[in-house]
């Protein structure tokens, strides 16, 4: 912590601060910051790459936000570079805890761990059952909480990236009326990412079928990459 602490910018934390609305009933209330950029926390991060499960829990546990993304950069590492599976594993439970703890609780967090994380195990879990399970991903997903909700949906761009939208196709409906502009952008970005990834007939076909419930946002984002007609095709059904 104190490594981080000492890159801090007592000006940098304030305009953090205020772009991560952490103003009473926003999104980020409360959060606190020591003012330091992700690259200069990426660094840090590789400086202390290989701390155990304990100390890294202990970062993820305090009220400073970069302590938490260091923390979560730091996971990740040891995630990907843990000999076994039981390892992996290990690191994946110490992520979902934190997770349940409210731990990973603004966009940034969710968005630098949720797909290189969680997605990575689960895809590697499908791939070795040669099945898909995903009762963990609808368990988020069905739960009101905007962060485990949106860890849902961004594990889901694991299976995108390797060509598999199923995952977050089953998510989605589900999440449609969810208004919060946080989870309209993710679930429009992992519509858009399907149909430029992995098949644009998937999109099509999903907005044939959903356009008319999804929200101003989601819909913007999904359909952003669609030629101009398609657009306004699809904006039209609302």
């Amino acid at each position: 912590m104190a490594a981080i602490d000492e890159a801090g910018d007592p000006d940098r934390a304030a305009s953090s601060a205020k772009f991560f609305r952490t103003g009473r009933g926003d999104y980020g209330e409360g959060d606190r910051f020591a003012g330091v950029r992700v690259p200069e926390q990426r660094k840090i991060a590789k400086r202390f790459r290989g701390l155990d499960r304990s100390q890294v829990n202990v970062l993820l546990d305090s009220d400073i936000h970069e302590h938490r993304l260091t923390g979560l950069f730091l996971l990740r590492s040891g995630f990907e570079k843990a000999p076994s599976d039981q390892d992996r594993r290990a690191w994946v439970d110490l992520y979902l805890s934190a997770v349940d703890r409210g731990r990973v609780n603004n966009w940034d967090l969710v968005d630098s761990s949720a797909e290189y994380i969680l997605g990575q195990w689960l895809l590697q879990c499908d791939r070795e059952r040669g099945e898909q399970d995903h009762t963990l991903l609808l368990g988020l997903a069905a739960d009101t909480d905007l962060w485990r909700r949106r860890v849902a949906v961004l594990a889901t761009f694991a299976f995108i990236r390797a060509g598999d939208a199923a995952t977050l196709l089953e998510l989605a409906p589900s999440l449609l009326d969810d208004r919060r502009d946080l989870i309209q952008k993710a679930v429009g970005w992992m519509l858009r990412e399907t149909g430029k990834r992995v098949d644009r007939r998937l999109l099509t076909d999903f907005l044939d079928q959903h356009a008319a419930e999804m929200g101003r946002t989601a819909l913007s984002y999904a359909t952003e990459h669609l030629a101009a007609q398609e657009r306004a095709h699809y904006r039209s059904l609302r």
